[in-house]
């Protein structure tokens, strides 16, 4: 055999036994030529073998190696025929190791930092209301579940929806960045008030290594991209990780992102209940008030009665005893038609003046009950509101099948709307 014809067998038998292989080691010797390819050895101690990644491959690659860093490539062996050397075409390549992972890590965040996407002002403010919200982790992991439950107790009008994803492993970040994707996709297809107001992008907590996925350069930049404000929750409270500081906020865990959205509904309904309570106060101090007046003014009228008629009867008596028994008989006759007309003008006046009062009193209780919000619910009415919550004052706000809630004066009812007979 001459020698190119043992360099073609040997070519041939290598590459096809090796088509794809993984292979992990400390990188030597790295360098980077002009078109941007990058050459260097793979060394494990005691063997090494020459790689190549060509830059048609290495742009998409998160990492740039650097010498004496551990890294597992996958690629594939290629024997050159013509020098006959053996090298490893590499297709990807990882950080292997806390250290690497370390390195990569600050490699991204200076690599960001430098384009201005961490910049604060490019953070977009939470709903202070969010009515939906999209959760994207994992179908079978539990921060769904901490999730729902904490919405679920403390912000019964939020809807969520659930866009599954996986968060571990080869291939993670990209099911992540393709579903904020999906429902940005989805949001934007919906009616405006429809629209999901904030997405919450997490895990619970892990090793650096099960976090990896949150540390995508493609997955930060689709997270900076979306048009609806993100919320990550990775679930580890020491380190952050990429997605934490493009986000437009970040939470420690799954439950602190639910607690950020449903914080807003919990203080609203706090300020009503506070609301109510400071109102009946005031209304039990005012009506209190009003009975002491007419208690009060009773009482004067009543006295000033009784001390007239005193004044009268002394009078009678004085004159009486100054005149003849004829004449006191007129007098007596005169004064007591006097007295009768008299105490009636008082009986009247004081009635008059009770019922005046009493009426005051009644429209000052009108006044007060108008106030009160469950006025209206005590006689018979309800409060219609469509699933977005606005007030329905006419049937054209409202289609045949829309959802309707119904305030009633103790409770709620939910509703729809059936077709005209």
């Amino acid at each position: 055999m001459t020698v190119s014809e043992l360099n073609s067998e040997v070519k041939i038998s290598i590459e096809r036994a090796f088509p794809n292989v993984w292979v992990e080691g400390e990188v030597v010797g790295f360098k980077q030529v002009g078109k941007g390819h990058w050459y260097f050895n793979l060394h494990d101690g005691d063997a090494s073998v020459k790689c190549v990644c060509w830059a048609g491959t290495n742009w998409k690659i998160r990492f740039k190696p650097e010498d004496g860093v551990t890294i597992r490539i996958r690629g594939r062996l290629d024997f050159w025929a013509a020098k006959g050397e053996l090298k490893l075409n590499v297709d990807s390549l990882e950080p292997s190791g806390e250290g690497a992972l370390r390195a990569a890590f600050e490699q991204m965040k200076e690599r960001l930092e430098r384009e201005g996407l961490f910049a604060q002002e490019l953070k977009r403010p939470i709903p202070f209301f969010p009515r939906r919200v999209g959760v994207i982790t994992s179908r079978s992991g539990a921060a769904f579940h901490d999730i729902v439950t904490v919405l679920t107790r403390r912000a019964r009008s939020v809807r969520v929806v659930f866009a599954a994803a996986q968060v571990q492993g080869e291939g993670a970040a990209g099911t992540i960045r393709r579903a904020i994707l999906a429902l940005n996709e989805y949001s934007r297809r919906l009616a405006e008030h429809e629209r999901i107001d904030v997405l919450i992008v997490g895990r619970g907590g892990g090793s650096a290594e099960d976090l990896a996925a949150f540390n995508d350069e493609a997955l930060a930049r689709a997270i900076r991209m979306s048009e609806i404000p993100v919320i990550s929750a990775v679930g580890h409270e020491i380190d952050w990780t990429i997605a934490d500081l493009i986000a437009d906020l970040r939470a420690a865990t799954p439950s602190a992102a639910a607690e950020l959205v449903a914080a807003r509904e919990e203080d609203i309904v706090e300020k009503f209940c506070v609301g109510e309570e400071r109102l009946t106060a005031l209304m039990g101090r005012q009506l209190n008030d009003l009975a002491l007046r007419l208690d009060s003014a009773h009482s004067a009228m009543e006295y000033e009665m009784e001390h007239k008629i005193r004044s009268l009867r002394d009078g009678y008596l004085a004159t009486a005893s100054r005149i003849s028994p004829e004449r006191l008989q007129m007098k007596s006759r005169q004064l007591v038609s006097k007295v009768d007309v008299l105490a009636n003008r008082v009986i009247g006046s004081m009635q008059n003046q009770r019922d005046q009062s009493a009426e005051r009193l009644h429209i000052q209780m009108a006044k007060l009950n108008t106030l009160s919000p469950l006025a209206v619910l005590t006689r018979g009415y309800s409060i219609a509101q469509t699933e977005d919550g606005s007030i329905v004052r006419a049937p054209e706000q409202v289609k045949t099948g829309d959802k309707l809630k119904i305030q009633l004066e103790r409770g709620k009812l939910d509703a729809a709307v059936l077709p005209a007979e």
